[in-house]
């Protein structure tokens, strides 16, 4: 950043057919904030069919960006980063339409980055006495954070949350493949890019409506599984693809030995089912590590690729001009 560029807050709020909720939401952001010259608020209207845009404008929104169709909550949040980096946000916070975060707490979400001590904050949700959490959802929360630790190698408490902050560096670095959710894919990148993730503490809001992305539990579980298993694919595949080798590896030798154990006790023409189901799950082992060893050449490429984009998004956002462009959407 130049040292006479004034330091801008970009406070993001995704949105799809918000107009009830967006104006308790933004009536409750900050609109100046210590360590900040400037603070703007965002709103990406994700192709609504309601007066989403219009009800944002009226509410105090400074930029409005739109998407012609509904692309998704992920196309959304990827639309904030790229409108607010070219507007020249130092640091991006992003939170929810429907009011559930504390806008109180968006000081204490950006003051580890402001202090230099993290590229990317979550804000950790008091998950355990959340009263309109079920049991089962809570524990999808800790499974979830627990997976994507591993993944990621980061200690985030609360993986799921959309309540964040990321410095500009951090926030061109990121891009969302998944199309359900960026919340586990992008701390898993951050990981992976060696950025400091931290979390802080937050608190929240009562339920202005219910979950749009927890419509039903098993549908729930299930797209968290397919996302879950898409993510290591993707940023761990060899250590994926070790654990299904092994896994049928372990099946192969099981299989053998017991072959081999009636073929020397004079019985092995009874159990020959075990070895054609050795052979099997061994000859599935190799080629199942090979294809680990083929994606992982592939995420060298994807590396690159996301190098090359970090380096267009500050390039333009050093050529911007007073009203840039958003690059997923039209700014109103």
């Amino acid at each position: 950043m130049k040292d006479t560029e004034p330091r801008l807050l970009v406070i993001q709020v995704p949105s799809f057919n918000e107009a009830a909720t967006l104006p308790a939401t933004l009536s409750d952001l900050p609109t100046s904030m210590d360590g900040f010259d400037v603070v703007e608020w965002l709103v990406i209207d994700d192709g609504s069919s309601d007066e989403t845009a219009v009800v944002a404008r009226e509410s105090g929104a400074h930029h409005i960006t739109r998407h012609p169709v509904n692309r998704g909550l992920s196309a959304a949040f990827m639309s904030g980063l790229d409108t607010a980096i070219a507007r020249g946000a130092s640091v991006i916070v992003n939170t929810d339409a429907d009011n559930q975060y504390d806008a109180r707490d968006i000081q204490a979400l950006v003051e580890p980055i402001l202090s230099g001590r993290a590229d990317m904050v979550i804000g950790a949700r008091p998950i355990a006495t959340t009263d309109h959490f079920s049991v089962f959802k809570k524990a999808l929360q800790r499974i979830g954070s627990w997976v994507v630790r591993l993944a990621s190698g980061t200690a985030v408490a609360d993986a799921p949350s959309g309540f964040r902050a990321f410095s500009r560096d951090a926030a061109a670095r990121l891009n969302v493949f998944n199309d359900y959710t960026y919340t586990l894919e992008t701390i898993i990148q951050a990981g992976r890019s060696n950025l400091r993730v931290v979390s802080v503490p937050i608190r929240t809001n009562p339920d202005l409506r219910p979950s749009r992305l927890v419509k039903s539990i098993p549908r729930y579980v299930w797209r968290s599984a397919i996302t879950i298993i898409r993510i290591f694919a993707t940023y761990r595949p060899m250590l994926l693809f070790v654990i299904v080798a092994l896994a049928f590896l372990a099946i192969s030798l099981a299989s053998g030995g017991w072959y081999l154990y009636w073929k020397f006790m004079g019985e092995g023409t009874g159990h020959v089912q075990s070895a054609i189901l050795a052979m099997g799950s061994g000859t599935i082992a190799f080629f199942t590590m090979m294809l680990g060893f083929v994606a992982d050449l592939v995420g060298v490429n994807r590396r690159l690729l996301e190098r090359i984009v970090y380096q267009s998004r500050m390039a333009r956002f050093e050529q911007r001009g007073d009203t840039p462009p958003a690059s997923n959407g039209s700014p109103e």
